[in-house]
């Protein structure tokens, strides 16, 4: 089996368009959703915009059904994991898209993790509306602060190349040595004058990667966005940027939690079927009902920027169990839960069929974490010493989908 019989069955048996790049299927699209290919054949699902948890939860249920049933046929296995367990760099694909050609020949000279971010982790990430620039702010301010409990709760890369790797997110860890000028906790959020415009001014500062035109991605590799406003751009002289362009260079960001049309949380590691669906509540619960976002920015609003970087550091490390000054994180998270949770009461959108009366039951499987005070990592890590006689390949069986 490979990634493009795996594709061409999503397409065949489920009604999936294909998308293609130089001949290549290299993506699908259906009803406001796609399913893309990260660079080392990580498979991503970018749901379509939807109202409640309930249908988010139905729509990537009924994907991993359909992703299950097409790659059980074909000898293929999915594993819900924030880094690749076992698996060494000469060892992965390369999905055939211009794009990470160019950010792989790019990476080594930014950073020493590049190459791993983008071909040995995978990330789960939620994606949330703002209505108006003020409300952006706010959301994003919490966004970032809280970004570090996310990481914490849902940490599930404890190993790397066949080893221990002493870090409850490795992936979270990569993320530290990749390209501080793309990534990180983006002190000027928390300044006064952050708004559209600040984060405008910051993104054109960020070194480019690429130009696509006409089905082909040009080397624009550490070239300026401005000069490429001014019909500076050495890469393509005298031609000025489209608003794709722009677009497309913004995707090219990689702080914690990311501006587009709106905002992406970032700090999560890919994870097991049954807590795919607690991340987006953890989230809608904390930014979608206004006075939860009022209470998760007071918990965090005397941090300074040391602190919130701080956080990020030992939430990698320690997870659950990190304390950074008189912060505990497992205290920290349990508040951040219970605040979520008076959120998803308040938005109170039941299930189509009545079951459920409001969404606050997908928080189910962080509150088990916090009660328990163990995260996936931590139930990981306990499992390869006591039983799996220190074999981190026995994580396949008991981690795939």
């Amino acid at each position: 089996g490979s990634v493009k019989s795996l594709l061409v069955g999503l397409k065949d048996n489920y009604g999936w368009e294909p998308v293609f790049e130089a001949g290549n299927i290299i993506g699908l699209t259906k009803d406001g959703a796609n399913v893309s290919l990260e660079p080392g054949g990580q498979l991503e699902l970018s749901g379509a915009p939807l109202a409640s948890i309930h249908e988010t939860c139905d729509e990537v249920n009924t994907h991993l059904s359909q992703l299950k049933n097409i790659a059980d046929k074909l000898g293929i296995g999915f594993i819900g994991l924030g880094a690749a367990p076992t698996w060494k760099h000469h060892e992965m694909p390369l999905m055939p898209k211009g794009r990470y050609r160019l950010m792989t020949d790019y990476m080594d000279k930014v950073g020493t993790m590049g190459k791993t971010m983008m071909y040995r982790t995978c990330t789960v990430q939620v994606n949330l509306d703002f209505e108006s620039e003020s409300d952006m702010v706010n959301k994003m301010r919490v966004a970032i602060a809280l970004q570090p409990v996310s990481t914490a709760l849902f940490s599930n890369s404890p190993f790397f190349e066949g080893k221990l790797t002493n870090c409850k997110s490795w992936r979270s860890r990569v993320w530290r040595d990749l390209d501080e000028s793309r990534t990180g906790t983006i002190p000027f959020i928390f300044k006064p004058t952050f708004g559209f415009e600040r984060w405008v001014e910051y993104a054109l500062d960020v070194p480019m990667y690429f130009v696509y035109r006409d089905g082909k991605y040009i080397n624009a590799l550490g070239q300026s966005f401005r000069d490429f406003l001014k019909g500076k751009l050495p890469a393509l002289p005298n031609e000025l940027p489209t608003l794709n362009d722009w677009a497309d260079h913004l995707t090219t960001i990689f702080p914690e939690a990311r501006l587009k049309k709106f905002i992406e949380m970032r700090g999560a590691d890919g994870g097991p079927w049954r807590s795919l669906c607690a991340l987006p509540a953890l989230w809608v619960g904390l930014c979608y009902n206004q006075s939860s976002l009022d209470a998760a920015w007071d918990l965090v609003k005397t941090w300074t920027s040391q602190t919130r970087e701080e956080l990020r550091v030992e939430a990698a490390n320690k997870g659950l169990h990190s304390k950074v000054g008189n912060i505990k994180m497992i205290e920290l998270a349990r508040e951040v839960i219970a605040i979520a949770n008076e959120g998803l009461k308040a938005r109170c959108i039941p299930s189509s069929n009545l079951k459920f009366s409001d969404e606050t039951h997908f928080l189910d499987a962080i509150k088990e974490v916090v009660e328990s005070e163990r995260t996936a990592a931590d139930k990981l890590i306990e499992l390869y010493r006591k039983n799996w006689n220190q074999d981190v390949s026995k994580v396949f069986d008991h981690h795939s989908y």
